[in-house]
């Protein structure tokens, strides 16, 4: 049996090895269209590689899921995060699971996870071209044609691993053959906003509320101020769920964050209250009872016309209540995105419709099947998108045989 793999990658790799574990016999070649393999494993997670999310139980996992919970849900029946852990541990990686869940090889190393797929692929005798872009896929009798720039080759089976575009033209040879696409639009984006003197703050981060204002979106968790606006786990979520009503918004809107994450003005007047005795006598830079990073406090005080060096009893209430509005209800306007390129993730791809979730294979062709990113399944931050790409490379591997 002649199996193509198309596409290098995470999903790829693992549907090549779950080709030659559930059929030793079977000829496996992955076609990659650069020079190199792997490369989103290689710089994941800060070069550390979040390989998954410590999440054993399904219907928890799903949440993490903006589109694609349902088909995962039947999918990670058959293989999961605690499979995903002890798969990698048979291959030499050991995990470890850090304080917000996220999974890293306890090397914080990468490396140590590519080489564990490519080097296990290359000893199980799995194949692999590189230079090689497919530009069609025709569906022939008794398996597919693949068609390159310089040449053709033929195959039993085909698995597409080719991972999410921003293009739709990029899934244009998949709709030669039927599959209808779900339109692509970027996921996990940073949101700009261009000339704010918030930018002075660029490198402190803190827990924080995010509203979009007008909609239901919002998320909680750690914010990161950057020179070109807000990033971080809860911005990042933010842009994940929202990807596309944000998309129809051209990547304008206003931005509600509660710096305070997420309690409210009375809470935080409350607190002050029954402090006052002791922050009344101090200088206002000195008095923060929330323990919020000192820059941003001071940020915080000029902007509410407080000087940092006025005694805190002194200040007047007004100006108080305008500084807890500041914690509370900041706003800012949104105008664009900054998307990881190397780490983009897209909304989008194949229609899951068409794909059958136990097998990953087309329910046009059979034979053909996908995995990866380029089927209409996007996760947050935090190792979801791998875990997804495990889960479907080993299901679309293991089905091939039929």
């Amino acid at each position: 049996m002649r199996v193509a793999v198309i596409g290098g990658g995470a999903a790829g790799y693992f549907a090549a090895l779950s080709v030659i574990e559930h059929h030793p016999k079977a000829q496996v070649t992955i076609y990659e269209k650069s020079d190199k393999v792997l490369s989103k494993v290689r710089i994941s997670g800060g070069g550390r590689c979040n390989v998954t999310h410590d999440e054993p139980v399904v219907s928890r996992l799903i949440k993490h899921y903006p589109r694609g919970a349902n088909f995962l849900r039947k999918a990670f029946a058959i293989f999961s995060v605690p499979d995903t852990i002890a798969w990698f541990k048979r291959h030499g990686v050991a995990l470890k699971a850090e304080a917000d869940g996220r999974m890293f090889p306890i090397t914080d190393d990468s490396s140590t996870v590519v080489h564990a797929l490519y080097d296990t692929a290359m000893r199980q005798g799995v194949r692999l071209a590189l230079r090689s872009g497919v530009t069609r896929v025709e569906p022939v009798e008794g398996g597919f044609r693949l068609v390159m720039n310089d040449r053709m080759v033929m195959a039993d089976k085909v698995i597409v691993t080719t991972g999410g575009h921003p293009k739709p033209d990029s899934y244009a040879w998949l709709a030669e053959l039927g599959h209808r696409i779900e339109p692509p639009v970027p996921s996990l984006f940073t949101f700009n906003i261009p000339d704010d003197p918030i930018h002075q703050l660029m490198g402190v981060a803190l827990p924080a509320r995010v509203r979009i204002v007008g909609t239901s979106l919002e998320s909680t968790g750690p914010v990161l101020i950057t020179h070109w606006g807000l990033s971080g786990p809860a911005v990042l979520r933010l842009s994940a769920w929202g990807a596309r009503s944000l998309s129809e918004k051209a990547y304008r809107f206003t931005v509600q964050v509660n710096w305070a994450g997420g309690r409210s003005e009375e809470v935080l007047r409350s607190q002050l209250g029954a402090e006052a005795m002791t922050l009344d006598r101090k200088a206002a830079r000195n008095v923060d009872p929330f323990h919020l990073p000192t820059r941003f406090w001071v940020f915080q005080l000029d902007r509410a016309g407080i000087d940092p060096a006025q005694v805190w009893g002194t200040v007047p209430r007004k100006a108080k209540n305008r500084l807890l509005d500041l914690l509370t209800n900041d706003r800012y306007e949104v105008s664009g995105k900054t998307t990881f390129k190397e780490e983009f993730v897209t909304a989008g791809g194949v229609a899951l419709e068409q794909v059958a979730p136990l097998t990953m294979q087309s329910s046009i062709y059979p034979g053909l099947h996908f995995a990866g990113e380029v089927l209409d399944i996007d996760g947050i931050t935090g190792g979801f998108n791998f875990q997804a790409a495990w889960t479907t490379g080993f299901i679309a591997g293991r089905s091939v045989g039929g």
